[in-house]
């Protein structure tokens, strides 16, 4: 019963996140950046087993907020799939950046594809 409910409150909340679930041949990922600043090193995220399991696809829309020296020192959630904001989160925290005379706030979207 438990397992039933589990299942259940899991499809509902996919459902109302309207997070894009589609069958596709292979799952890559890429992402892009809204930036200011050059970016000197871009992680990509592993893509979650659970997410590659339900073969759910989708953008992740990360805030970050990028020290003098190039490093992230903040990240902020904008948008995305649940099951794939952790590995977006995780990638985000690896990327460095040109250095710049003060703390800038950059943009960084994940697109978890079939491709």
């Amino acid at each position: 019963m438990k397992r039933s409910l589990g299942v259940a409150t899991l499809v509902i909340t996919l459902t109302l996140l309207g997070s894009p679930v589609r069958q596709p041949a292979a799952f890559g990922q890429e992402a892009a950046v809204t930036t200011k600043r050059k970016v000197k090193t871009r992680v990509l995220p592993d893509y979650p087993p659970l997410a590659k399991q339900m073969k759910v696809t989708g953008k992740v829309k990360i805030e970050t907020t990028i020290s003098a020296d190039g490093h992230v020192t903040e990240t902020r959630v904008v948008g995305g799939s649940p099951l794939l904001v952790s590995a977006a989160l995780d990638a985000a925290k690896k990327w460095r950046f040109e250095p710049a005379a003060k703390e800038t706030v950059e943009t960084i979207e994940f697109e978890f594809t079939g491709n």
